[in-house]
């Protein structure tokens, strides 16, 4: 037998314990052209909030009373497919359980001699590919010009902020704690950060960006993203990566309308997904890690311990207690 965990109510507001329920399965066996996987790391984030909702969304929402799913790396156990052997390291949006049987096309191998195993959750995955192709591709960011980045201590964020600066931007952060601002600052090389718990954040980013704001990547919403507005530049772009500030919020998030700001200057804002970029996936992992590789990147975890304590990690999220990728580790690499 296993542990699973699932989803049981939906949510009110800010997730509770009492959302989820831990539940015990058979594990199984795997079939021809299956693999059965040991899961060694689970990732959480921020965007699995919306899934616990009903209603249309750009993913689907889970379902109630069964195993809740995310990226996922795990160890090859038992193989009964031409493409994977025992040992094999994998990753694939699997079940918050111990372990799974799933079809070979489900997962792919990943290099973990290359970089660590939970690197592909981060930095060389999809939180990683989220920041290059939307500051990027959206963004678009210039030498000398000023980029903005909310939630800035994130796994997004803290990458976002890196790529600005390789292309020769000034940087300026958006985070919750002295912790974050001095990574941000001393480890990243961002050229100022905010602390938005401590800051009146409107003063301190028209202190910080004396010339305007060319590039804001917003990851929050909220007042946080209200402030930027009246300091864009003419033809400022604003990716719309996440919104964290409302996700918990049981009624419609208020607050001043963005049209005439996006008037009066031309501006861009373009919300998006990682997914929008799938059939260019091959690019943007070839470049984070060809910079990671020459040390131009950097990236850090938050790794929590048991799969018990997998809720845990996922409502710390809202709490801002994460610095960089958010994962929990269930299990060694053997």
């Amino acid at each position: 037998m296993q542990k699973t965990i699932h989803l049981i109510n939906r949510p009110k507001g800010t997730p509770t314990h009492d959302d989820f329920k831990l539940v015990e399965a058979p594990i199984g066996s795997p079939e021809q052209g299956e693999v059965l996987i040991r899961t060694v790391y689970i990732s959480v984030d921020p965007y699995l909030r919306g899934r616990m909702n009903e209603g249309k969304s750009y993913i689907e929402p889970f379902k109630l009373d069964e195993v809740l799913s995310s990226a996922v790396i795990g160890q090859v156990e038992e193989s009964k497919s031409d493409r994977f052997s025992k040992g094999d390291v994998v990753i694939g949006s699997l079940g918050w359980q111990e372990y799974s049987v799933v079809k070979d096309n489900e997962v792919r191998k990943v290099d973990h001699k290359q970089a660590p195993a939970s690197a592909y959750l981060s930095v060389l995955g999809m939180t990683g590919l989220t920041a290059y192709f939307g500051l990027l591709d959206i963004g678009k960011p210039k030498e000398g010009e000023t980029v903005v980045v909310s939630g800035a201590a994130g796994a997004v964020g803290s990458v976002v902020g890196q790529i600005a600066k390789l292309k020769g931007a000034r940087v300026v952060g958006i985070a919750g704690s002295d912790e974050k601002i001095s990574y941000l600052k001393d480890e990243l090389g961002f050229d100022a950060a905010i602390n938005y718990k401590t800051e009146n954040v409107y003063k301190a980013l028209k202190e910080n960006c004396p010339d305007g704001i060319d590039v804001y990547f917003e990851n929050v919403g909220g007042e946080i993203g209200d402030a930027v507005l009246p300091l864009l530049n003419n033809f400022a772009r604003i990716p719309v990566c996440g919104a964290i500030s409302g996700y918990n919020k049981a009624e419609r998030d208020m607050g001043p309308r963005v049209q005439g700001y996006l008037i009066k200057t031309s501006s861009l804002m373009q919300g998006f997904t990682v997914g929008n970029y799938t059939s260019r996936f091959k690019e943007g992992a070839e470049a984070l890690a060809g910079w990671l590789g020459e040390g131009k990147l950097k990236y850090e975890e938050t790794v929590t311990e048991g799969f018990d304590h997998t809720v845990d990690a996922f409502l710390d999220l809202f709490e801002g207690k994460n610095l960089g990728k958010a994962v929990v580790k269930i299990s060694d690499i053997q």
